[in-house]
This record gives structure tokens, C-alpha cells and sequence, in this order.
């Protein structure tokens, strides 16, 4: 990669420099059996935007919506809107109709690409033109072969790129635009720049010493952040081999995956992670090297049966859509290049990545505090979001002065490394007091003995008129009553304000959660106001 490349965050000029790099090396490959070298992807991203061209979007089109799983189907059609100077917005799949709709009106999608099998899959109606690539696809002529070829193969890098337009591409362009999960509310559009994905990857490489021997699992959906960053773009323009599966619910089919091409890392979910541990075999993953793991905390007790199982320590790492998404880490001891570089802390998230900043204030005065307080997490670096699509308000109530304000309490103790204490959203406020809801779940587990990972409870809140906030406590089962729990809690020495009331306690038949295993808190929300009305 020449020196005027290097300094660049210009990410679809990368992507083209690595496939010429890599022409005759496979590159990308998918559990239906898929594989493509760096010739196979360029050529066929060059095809695929020439057809996109000429059969479907406008010139002026700016903003391209995708509708497709972790594929390399997905990987091409991504790669071929970038190198065609598009925003791609990959729309989450597992949405209803309406929310999907809402979405596609923030942003002003006009088109969106897909396939039937995934429309008949989710049964989705949308407020948007559908190109199904099936009908694209019989639109090719020999003419678009040899083109895309000859551009792939032949075409000088300079003239290709000042004919695509990436010359005048600049890192500070808008690249993706991505959903929050709606979790807390109404998805908003995160914009994220060339230079805020691009200087995240270079962050995350230098945590994990990316080689052209590294096979990368890409299971996380490609509307996640950390799926697009790190299992899309780092493939796309960085050394590592990428392999594929649509979905993460299937550990047996993603175990054959990775014995087949032997898969290096694994970036993914505590809640994927275990059930890889109970469907796997060891040969699966004897060749994995990294296992990392976000978007939920990652128990001891999980970290160390996987160890046990597949030689390998998952570490946990901490992040969020709006800082393209990775914050900080714990390294993977085997890619620590030096002593000085080395550790895990486990119940942390790791320290900041290189270039990323963070500081935690008070919760009530915003004023700095030091190690081993807990206050608010607040991040800065080129990681930071442009901000919210259409929503500048918004943007103004998160970012102040440069720092993204997480929502997440949290602490940093003399060494760097944080500690996720709760999210802001995860407490009451009662009776002038913050009442954190995972503290006194956590309180609950030990009263119940139940494992760290079983997820049978959950603590929210619903308006009171006289405390301003009740406590709810949503179960799937309990082998005491919520009389015998409220006792034990008591017993413990938990504050008083803490303790929910017996009558708050409601049996549910599962805890809702989000396609990524974490806690759905908006409709468990909904769930406890309709459970106390009855």
C-alpha cells in the first residue's frame, strides 16, 4: 500500500489496494459454500455496482439500503455501494414492518436491495422500491463480465479510482448510516464516517496484530456496529480472511464453518458464546486464537468453561454504535506483543483502545472524577459519531465538547482498565436516590442460587405516583416467594429503597431480549406496565 493510501481513511480506495494485493488468495467464503479470492470479490463488486447503475439507482441516490444477512453476498453488495460512493444503511432485519418503515423515512431510502429468500423469511412489507438481486443478477451480459474483469485485473489502481470517484472521497464522508437497536426508544440513525469506522479498525488491529494467516468468524449481523466494523471492514480492507453464516443461532453449522477454514477469531456475544460451548465439538474451533466478546457482560464462569472446553479464553470488550463501536478491550493474551502490553482483568471491559479516550464524571455535577469512582463514561477520538441522522437535538444531549456521554456508569481504577456498572437507563431514581435495577438483580440471582447466566429475571420500573418510580421485578420462575426474597434481601443488608415489594413481583413466560441476547429494556418496560395494570 503506498504511502498516500496509508495515511488515508478513504476505505473503498483500501478495499480495492487489498483485493489487488490478495488476487489469487481466498479472501472471503460462507457456510453455503461460497468462495472468493481478492479477484473473485473485486470483479464481482464492480459487476454488481455496474448493474446497480444501470438497472435501479438514480445518480443522485445517495443513501442505498441493504436487506441481507451475514453472507458474502452481503459482503459484495456492500463493497460494490462504497466503490460506487453510496451510503449504505444495512436495515435490520429482525424489526417489525412499521419500525423498519420508520427507519427507511429517516434517512429518505428509496431503494432497497435484498433477496426473496430473506422477504419470504421475514415477511416484511416495505415503504421502499425492493430489488431483489436474483432479478438483477439475470441482467448480466458478457459485455458486464469482461468489463468488471478488465477493471479488476488490468485497470491502473489511479485511473480506477478517479473513474469510480474515490479520489474525490474524503474520510470525513459520510460511509454507513446505522440503527440503534431500539432498546430505549425509537431506533435513531447513527452516521458514521470513512475516518470514524477507518480509525476504529486501525484502533482495533493494534489490539490484536491482524496477519494474512487470521481466519475471521462473521456471524454478527451486518446492521450491528461491531458486526460492520470489525467482520466486515476489517476483512474488506485489512490482511484477515473472512467466513460467513447468516445467522448466529446456529452454533453447529458455524462449529463446521470454522473446522473447514479454520477460523482464527471470533468476535461475538456472551449469549452466542454459550451455546457455542453446548453445541460445539473441540476440533471446531482448534485453530481459534481470539474469542472476543461485547454488547453484554461476560461471566467468569462462561470465560472459563469455554477455556476448559476449546483452549481458548474469551475476553470482553466494551463498545456502542455510536463509537464505530469499539471502546476498549482486554488482550487476548496471545497476540500481547510485549509483557508491558499483556492482561485481562476479568470483570472489566479492558482498557481504551490506542486513540480512544475516556473519563468518567459525576453523575449529579459532570466534574471529573478519579480512579475507582463511579460516575458517567464519556469517550472521545475519531471513533466518535457524526451524530444522529436529522436529529441534531439529539446529537447536542450525547456529545459535549467533543465527548460522547455513554449512558453507562462505570469506573477506571489506577491500571485503565473500566468497569461497567450499569446503564443510566438501568436505574430509578427514588426518592432523590439512584436505584440501580443490575445491582439489585444481581442481589436477586445470589438469594435464588441461580447461575450467573440464567437469565430468569429482570428489574425494571414503572411510574408511582408517590416514589416517582416502582420497582418491577419480571421472573420466569423462582423456587422462593417474593415475600421469602424480599426477607433475604433484607437479611443482606440491602438498602431498604432497593427492595421491591412482594405485589411488584410478576411471573412472565420469557424475558424479552434483543436478536444479540442483550435485555430489550423498552418492551420489558411495556411488559411490566401491562402486567401491573392487570
Amino acid at each position: 500500500m503506498d504511502a498516500s493510501c496509508a495515511k488515508s481513511l478513504n476505505l473503498p480506495r483500501q478495499f480495492l489496494r487489498m483485493c489487488r494485493r490478495q488476487m489469487r488468495t481466498p479472501k472471503v467464503a460462507d457456510s453455503t459454500g461460497v468462495e472468493l479470492t481478492g479477484a473473485g470479490l473485486l470483479t464481482r463488486a464492480l459487476l454488481v455496482r455496474r448493474l446497480l447503475r444501470r438497472e435501479a439507482l438514480a445518480d443522485d441516490e445517495s443513501i442505498v439500503g441493504l436487506l441481507l444477512p451475514p453472507t458474502v453476498g452481503g459482503v459484495v453488495l456492500n463493497a460494490a455501494l462504497s466503490i460506487d460512493c453510496r451510503v449504505v444503511v444495512n436495515l435490520n432485519y429482525t424489526l417489525s414492518s412499521d419500525v423498519m418503515n420508520d427507519c427507511i423515512a429517516q434517512v429518505g431510502i428509496r431503494h432497497v436491495v435484498t433477496s426473496r429468500r430473506v422477504m419470504e423469511r421475514f415477511n416484511l412489507t416495505l415503504n421502499a422500491e425492493v430489488v431483489y438481486l436474483e432479478d438483477l443478477l439475470k441482467n448480466i451480459t458478457l459485455g458486464d463480465k469482461l468489463s468488471a474483469a478488465a477493471d479488476a485485473w488490468l485497470t491502473p489502481l489511479c485511473c480506477l479510482e478517479r473513474r469510480l470517484g474515490l479520489t474525490r472521497v474524503r474520510d470525513d464522508d459520510l460511509l454507513t448510516i446505522i440503527f440503534t437497536s431500539g432498546s430505549t426508544g425509537r431506533p435513531k440513525g447513527v452516521m458514521l464516517t470513512h475516518r470514524n469506522v477507518g480509525a476504529n479498525m486501525d484502533s482495533v488491529n493494534k489490539l490484536i496484530c491482524l496477519t494474512d494467516e487470521d481466519v475471521l468468524l462473521g456471524i454478527l449481523p451486518l446492521f450491528h456496529s461491531f458486526g460492520y466494523t470489525t467482520t466486515l471492514w476489517t476483512v474488506l480492507t485489512m490482511a484477515p480472511k473472512g467466513i460467513y453464516h447468516f445467522t448466529p443461532l446456529e452454533p453447529r453449522e458455524i462449529g463446521k464453518l470454522c473446522r473447514r477454514h479454520g477460523a482464527t477469531i471470533m468476535v461475538t456475544t456472551p449469549t452466542f458464546v454459550r451455546s457455542y460451548l453446548r453445541r460445539c465439538e473441540p476440533e471446531d474451533f482448534a485453530k481459534l486464537d481470539v474469542v472476543v466478546t461485547g454488547a453484554e457482560r461476560l461471566t467468569g464462569e462462561v470465560a472459563e468453561a469455554f477455556q476448559k472446553k476449546f483452549g481458548v479464553r474469551p475476553v470482553e470488550g466494551y463498545g456502542a454504535t455510536e463509537l464505530s463501536p469499539v471502546v476498549a478491550a482486554n488482550m487476548p493474551p496471545s497476540r500481547a506483543v510485549s509483557d508491558q502490553h499483556a492482561g485481562v482483568r476479568v470483570g472489566t471491559v479492558g482498557r481504551p483502545l490506542a486513540n480512544v479516550h475516556v473519563k468518567v464524571v459525576d453523575l449529579e455535577t459532570g466534574e471529573p472524577l478519579g480512579p475507582n469512582q463511579p460516575g458517567m463514561l464519556l469517550v472521545s477520538g475519531e471513533n466518535v459519531m457524526k451524530g444522529y441522522y436529522g436529529q441534531p437535538e439529539l446529537t447536542a444531549e450525547v456529545i459535549r465538547d467533543g465527548w460522547y456521554v455513554t449512558g453507562d456508569v462505570a469506573s477506571i481504577d489506577d491500571d485503565g482498565y473500566i468497569t461497567i456498572t450499569s446503564r443510566i437507563n438501568r436505574f430509578s431514581k427514588m426518592a432523590g436516590e439512584m436505584v440501580p435495577h443490575i445491582r439489585i438483580e444481581e442481589a436477586i440471582v445470589r438469594v435464588l442460587k441461580l447461575g450467573e447466566d440464567d437469565l430468569k429475571i429482570a428489574v425494571t420500573a414503572v411510574p408511582d405516583a408517590k416514589k416517582g418510580e416502582r420497582l418491577v421485578v419480571l421472573y420466569t420462575e423462582m423456587p422462593l416467594t417474593p415475600d421469602q426474597v424480599c426477607r433475604e434481601l433484607a437479611a443482606m443488608g440491602l438498602p431498604s429503597l432497593w427492595i421491591p415489594s412482594p405485589d411488584s413481583f410478576r411471573q412472565i413466560a420469557e424475558i424479552p431480549v434483543l436478536g444479540t441476547g442483550k435485555l430489550d429494556l423498552r418492551r420489558l418496560k411495556d411488559v411490566a406496565a401491562a402486567e401491573m395494570a392487570k
